[in-house]
């Protein structure tokens, strides 16, 4: 079976890079410009399903892939994003300032590091990548031969993304993770493969439309 991994579209806090965790931050402008943009490039293509983190920035995401086609989103909030405790609400340069030792904790890839707590309970790196990946594989495992869409987030991509490489949870994440991207992927005998990553033509601006 296939899944289309989507990234959903951009927010206020992704711009000025304010960590949002399991805080529930709606598209901006922007953001819902890509998501319109998503949902034309998939247009042509066959899904049997949209499913969405519980999250309104990935549920508004879906809801314009689903709603071009008369389709529901189904939720899924073993698809949300990494819960980061203390850290969420705050830029990344005040992250730093107040939690200097978890900070660099982080940044040294210490998947196993505890996050300082916060209004939300935060999950390790591990504890995250095994929530993410075990939510893929069971949707996967429940539509056999269909062709899925996931709207989730940047850290489930990244966690799809290692694990159908083998990556190591502890190396850098080298690879780049786009708002509003296409991302696609197989599973095969309980295996997550790697098709294609980071499809992102669709949201460049219409300049030929425009000047015409």
């Amino acid at each position: 079976m296939n899944i289309i991994l989507i990234r959903h579209g951009e927010t206020a806090w992704n711009a000025e890079r304010r960590l949002q965790g399991h805080l529930d931050i709606p598209l901006n402008p922007e953001g819902e410009r890509q998501a319109k943009r998503l949902a034309e490039a998939l247009a042509p293509e066959s899904i049997d399903l949209v499913v969405a983190s519980d999250l309104q920035r990935a549920r508004q995401t879906a809801q314009a892939v689903a709603g071009a086609r008369g389709m529901s989103v189904h939720v899924e909030p073993g698809l949300r994003e990494r819960c980061y405790g203390g850290f969420e609400g705050l830029l990344y340069s005040e992250i730093e300032q107040r939690f200097p030792a978890e900070f660099a904790a982080w940044q040294a890839r210490d998947v196993d590091a505890i996050l300082p707590e916060g209004k939300n309970c935060g999950e390790t790196f591990r504890q995250f990548y095994t929530r993410a990946t075990d939510a893929i594989l069971a949707l996967a495992a429940a539509h056999p031969g269909r062709t899925l869409a996931l709207v989730a987030h940047g850290g489930v991509l990244e966690c799809a993304y290692r694990m159908a490489l083998g990556l190591p949870l502890e190396t850098p994440r080298d690879f780049k993770v786009y708002n509003a991207s296409i991302n696609r992927f197989h599973v095969a005998d309980g295996r997550l493969g790697l098709q294609s990553w980071g499809e992102v033509g669709h949201l460049r601006p219409a300049l030929l439309d425009e000047l015409g």
